[in-house]
């Protein structure tokens, strides 16, 4: 037995080597906190983003908040700190919000802060000037000119002042197209680095049948998709068109403000049964629905600035699912879909325009397989793993500087 005595002190002293050798890797890891108001889970561009900077070498926590109806079994492959609130919206919800937010990061080590729109950035940028480390953001839309904010002086005054105060001071800023890139470099002179929230490859993601939606085989199922279904993004015009449609039918996944009353609608109007509403999904489960479809609606109205500068990301997905759009006529969206042939944009958002396309692509099946094609075709160079390149090289020059 004395014998194996090395053997057994060798193999103990090889454990202690590997732990400190991990434990030194972490610790040469540089940490970066990324920082969201909106579900943790589902939130595809911080996912998406933070995966890419991971691959430098970086420790990533994500830090959101619990929410009921979100997160219910956790998936994310980081870190996460997730708040409980006593508000879940409104402005005390985001006034606790970012109270707790600043404190946690004023309190925890972290060598670079990503703060994600505009409702995380004050925390970031105060603990950031504190601490003196460096800080991104991530502006995903405009978010002064969303719809929410129209018509509530107060509110948005609040959100501006915190944009025109912050923004010209920011080294590091992203955003999502180049309209938005820039207006806020004709307001605050910071010219963002465009980075579009292109979708992943989903090649190897199968699709659901229409049988398991309880769908009948020769309806045109159409779909709509998101965690912002809200006000002015056509889906109620939608409802209304199938109305007029027979033989169609719709898919609603996702979440937002106007969900309930589609529901309601569609009932009222005797189509219930054409209309399936599904709750938010992982982005793998959605883009299988995704793929069931035969066409993706993208109608945000031209009704503010965010929308007509957006690029949805449900068209992303569309073109990553490889099916055709009907899109509202907004000049981002409409150079992407004409500059690749991928579908019908009508001239205004009403339940007889949507009608119409609808009917002329119901009936001219070689016209929507040639979309389909040019879906896939597009899909091979709108894709995340392309685009986020670009992240890797922008963060990498951040790390780098400081």
């Amino acid at each position: 037995m004395l014998y194996f005595l090395p053997l057994f002190f060798s193999l103990i002293l090889l454990n202690r080597f590997y732990y400190f050798y991990h434990m030194l890797e972490y610790i040469n890891k540089t940490r970066v906190a990324f920082s969201v108001t909106n579900c943790i889970c589902y939130d595809q561009r911080v996912l998406k983003m933070a995966e890419a900077v991971s691959s430098l070498n970086c420790d990533i926590t994500i830090i959101g908040r619990e929410i009921n109806d979100c997160c219910g079994s956790d998936t994310v492959p980081f870190k996460t700190k997730k708040f409980k609130m006593f508000f879940n919206r409104g402005f005390l919800f985001y006034g606790f919000f970012n109270i707790r937010l600043f404190i946690y990061l004023l309190l925890h080590k972290y060598d670079l802060l990503v703060a994600n729109d505009l409702d995380t950035l004050l925390p970031n940028y105060l603990v950031s000037k504190l601490k003196l480390i460096p800080l991104v953001y991530d502006s995903h839309e405009f978010f002064t000119e969303v719809p929410e904010l129209q018509n509530r002086f107060f509110v948005k005054w609040f959100w501006s002042t915190i944009e025109k105060t912050i923004f010209p001071e920011l080294k590091y800023v992203i955003t999502v197209s180049e309209p938005i890139a820039s207006h806020y470099e004709m307001l605050y002179g910071v010219r963002p680095l465009v980075i579009k929230n292109f979708s992943r490859n989903s090649v190897h993601i199968a699709r659901y049948s229409k049988e398991d939606l309880g769908i009948p085989n020769d309806d045109l199922l159409v779909i709509i998709q998101g965690t912002g279904i809200n006000i002015d993004k056509g889906s109620e015009e939608l409802i209304d068109a199938l109305k007029i449609n027979s033989g169609v039918s719709l898919t609603v996944v996702g979440s937002g403000d106007v969900v309930p009353c589609l529901k309601l609608r569609a009932n009222k109007l005797g189509i219930g049964d054409r209309v399936k509403f599904i709750q938010t999904v992982s982005w793998e489960k959605l883009i299988s629905y995704t793929k069931t479809a035969d066409i993706g609606m993208c109608l945000e109205k031209d009704t503010n600035l965010n929308y007509r500068y957006s690029l949805p990301n449900k068209l992303f997905d569309y073109i990553s699912a490889g099916i055709p759009v009907i899109a509202s006529n907004l000049p981002e969206t409409r150079k992407i879909i004409m500059e690749n042939n991928l579908g019908v944009i009508i001239e205004s958002v009403t339940s007889e325009n949507i009608s119409k396309a609808l009917y002329e692509l119901k009936n001219d099946p070689e016209r929507l397989k040639e979309f389909r094609l040019n879906a896939i075709s597009a899909s091979l160079r709108l894709n995340w793993e392309i685009e986020s390149k670009k992240v890797v090289e922008f963060y990498n020059k951040v790390l780098i500087c400081e």
